[in-house]
């Protein structure tokens, strides 16, 4: 398993990184997850990883498309990935509707995050994403939605230094990394 997911996995200090820390990874914890905003299925990866189930959402075909022949490979390639790959299931559609008919533990929801105002480019992986996705201009009502179907907590991935989403509730508490911060709300 290569790349920045692979390299993520190895050296990113497992359950200690802040998003399965944000997720509730701890004293042995091991949630139930549903990621609402799939996107390329980084963040789910790395959470099956770790032995969560996790239920991926993505609403734009062209990436669902994307991720379902990314998972497929995955599968295909047997042994460790195949497992992790394994604890992962990939729904078509949009996760404020399908929501409503899913439980789990955790709810991840990490939209298209606001346009930056300092002069540096995002990677060029988010651009295209963001081209083929737009903007999340619905994403108060789908923190709503992950809100009331989260058994125990809702995560937010957020720009550290971005202003809090407008309209959304205080987070409980919130965990920070380099460059996001994990918005967590407990239900």
């Amino acid at each position: 398993m290569g790349g920045p997911v692979g390299h993520r996995r190895r050296f990113g200090g497992g359950r200690r990184q802040p998003l399965p820390r944000a997720a509730g990874f701890v004293g042995g914890a091991t949630p139930s997850i549903i990621d609402a905003t799939a996107g390329l299925g980084r963040d789910a990866f790395l959470l099956a990883s770790m032995g969560a189930a996790v239920t991926l959402i993505e609403r734009s075909p062209a990436v669902h498309a994307l991720l379902a022949q990314g998972l497929a490979r995955a599968a295909e390639a047997g042994g460790e990935t195949a497992a992790v790959v394994g604890r992962m299931t990939l729904l078509h559609g949009d996760a404020r509707d399908l929501l409503a008919g899913l439980t789990a533990d955790v709810v991840l929801v990490d939209p298209m995050h606001p346009e930056r105002t300092k002069s540096a480019l995002v990677k060029q992986e988010m651009r295209l994403l963001r081209g083929l996705v737009g903007a999340d201009e619905d994403a108060l009502e789908l923190m709503q939605a992950a809100l009331a179907c989260a058994a125990k907590r809702v995560v937010l991935k957020w720009p550290l230094r971005a202003e809090p989403m407008p309209g959304l509730q205080a987070p409980s508490h919130q965990i920070l990394g380099k460059t996001l911060r994990f918005d967590v709300f407990m239900t």
